[in-house]
């Protein structure tokens, strides 16, 4: 009897695999909708296949392949954007989510991924560095966090310097407030004001900020990790 261990499951299968069960709970009929998208976009690509390739062994082999190719590639665009949608629906409310959600970015993009404030309630700001300037990202209760951003703003233009952009978010779905589905788009659409040399200049002063001040405690209960799998889940 071997006693050779069993392969451990691949990465990426295992985050589709976790992606899919986050979607099913709250998209039940994932599975037929996916199906019925692989049978509508598969027939159809069928049926110019054979209008394409020909009714010839040959023809009728590429139009096999053809459509299962296209029927998959349906299949992985519609999973993607549900899967997404689901993480974000199970991320909401949550405190921390506007990290997971910010991590998604990509290159030229600095995210502390501690908060930078938190305050006994659980109100919680978290910071980013792009083209932009300084992102502030409050969660929590509206009042308490915008004033907690007010004064976080101080302190890291102090430390930034009065010229550097600073911009404040309050993620919820109030007024003035920017819902976790959105925050990824809304930063991405601030205009940029700093040069890429001037952004690691301010990501250097800010790291002696981090540096002078105490840690602080992350916020009580599990960090939402499930929104970049999702979406990770669906790249190659």
């Amino acid at each position: 009897m071997s006693n050779a261990a069993p392969q451990p499951e691949k990465g990426r299968l295992r985050q589709m695999r976790q992606a899919y069960r986050i979607t099913k709970n709250s998209d039940p009929n994932i599975g037929l909708i996916l199906l019925l998208w692989f049978v509508l976009v598969g027939g159809l690509f069928a049926v110019g296949g054979f209008f394409l390739f020909g009714t010839g062994t040959f023809g009728i082999i590429l139009t096999v392949v053809f459509a299962l190719m296209t029927g998959l590639l349906a299949v992985l665009i519609v999973f993607g954007r549900r899967a997404e949608k689901a993480a974000y629906a199970q991320a909401e409310g949550q405190r921390g989510a506007s990290a997971g959600a910010l991590g998604m970015l990509k290159r030229g993009w600095d995210l502390k991924t501690e908060p930078v404030a938190v305050t006994r309630n659980q109100d919680v700001v978290f910071r980013v560095v792009g083209r932009p300037g300084i992102i502030l990202v409050g969660e929590g209760n509206g009042s308490r966090v915008r004033g907690l951003l007010a004064s976080e703003k101080k302190r890291h233009s102090r430390i930034a310097g009065e010229e550097i952009p600073v911009h404040l978010v309050v993620v919820g779905r109030g007024e003035d407030e920017v819902p976790l589905t959105k925050l990824l788009k809304h930063v991405q659409k601030l205009p940029k004001a700093l040069k890429p040399a001037e952004q690691t200049a301010v990501m250097n002063k800010l790291k002696a900020l981090d540096s002078m001040r105490p840690g602080v405690p992350i916020p009580r209960g599990p960090m939402p990790t499930n929104l970049k799998g999702a979406r990770r889940a669906m790249r190659g």
